[in-house]
């Protein structure tokens, strides 16, 4: 059972005109389920803090690998699971799918930042608020 769930309806700007999804449209449903996933737990994925300083998550590292097309209007359910919960990065692997065909397998790693503006950008360890709810079983 994934960790968590997110659906999306492929729009016609999503793909070319033989209705077939660009690939680097995965990238952004990728990001897409990462936002609903931080929101499920009471988080943003740019969250402002009382002293100024924003915690965020860039990216580190992208793939994806792709099994089967999608196409225009397909509902694709995309389920995402924790891989690993470092000390300043987080992995995640995301499954597309149209029913019980696999379209597409894509894992992203971001790291937990301070950004203080007018500073530098630089990773910490990932908040125990964080890591308490990112660590925790599925549902």
């Amino acid at each position: 059972m994934p960790r968590f769930s997110y659906i999306l309806r492929v729009q016609f700007v999503d793909t070319d005109m033989a209705g077939i999804v660009h690939f680097a449209n995965f990238y952004r449903w990728m990001e897409e389920a990462e936002y609903a996933f931080f929101s499920s737990m009471g988080f943003k994925l740019v969250q402002k803090q009382p002293d100024g300083v924003i915690i965020g998550w860039p990216r580190v590292r992208a793939s994806c690998s792709f099994e089967s097309p999608a196409f225009y209007d397909d509902l694709l359910e995309v389920d995402l699971d924790v891989l690993r919960v470092g000390v300043k990065s987080l992995t995640m692997k995301f499954l597309f799918r149209r029913g019980e065909t696999r379209i597409a397998v894509g894992e992203l790693k971001t790291a937990c930042c301070v950004h203080t503006p007018g500073e530098k950008l630089y990773s910490i360890e990932i908040p125990p608020h964080y890591r308490e709810k990112l660590e925790a079983n599925p549902a």
